[in-house]
């Protein structure tokens, strides 16, 4: 089984708790991260080609992530 990079508990494992609290506390968080994750899983299927796409839309779902993590490390913070 490969392991899957930038996943939110990697990529925050200080926000941990509170990423769990959220998730069940908050719909639009839950969507958030659930986003995220399905985006993150289609990003490493291009990269390890189990899922080969083209250049440009591996690379715009690589920008749909960076601004998914954004907002969701702007509620962390808040």
């Amino acid at each position: 089984m490969s392991h899957t990079p930038h996943e939110l508990s990697e990529e925050f494992p200080e926000h941990a708790a509170r990423i769990s609290e959220l998730k069940a506390s908050d719909a639009h968080f839950a969507r958030l991260t659930e986003q995220y994750h399905e985006i993150n899983r289609s990003v490493h299927r291009a990269e390890t080609n189990i899922e080969p796409m083209e250049d440009l839309a591996e690379q715009q779902l690589r920008k749909q992530r960076a601004a998914l993590k954004d907002e969701i490390y702007g509620y962390l913070k808040g």
